[in-house]
């Protein structure tokens, strides 16, 4: 369950970076009131956490999103 949420943020965090590099548009600023917005700041926080986690998912013999 846990990889399974990590992945969806990385997958969050991926598509909101592509914004900002192809349109500099950045989605979750911009729904949560600014970069600076204390939401906008925990929604960046739990992404960078789940690409943490990920990282332990390529160190594994079971790669299964259990």
């Amino acid at each position: 369950m846990i990889s399974k949420l990590a992945l969806l943020l990385v997958i969050v965090g991926g598509l909101n970076w592509g914004g900002v590099g192809l349109f500099k548009f950045d989605a979750v600023a911009w729904l949560c009131g600014g970069q600076t917005s204390i939401i906008a700041r925990i929604i960046y926080v739990l992404v960078c956490l789940g690409a943490l986690w990920c990282i332990t998912l390529l160190f594994r013999d079971d790669v299964t999103t259990d």
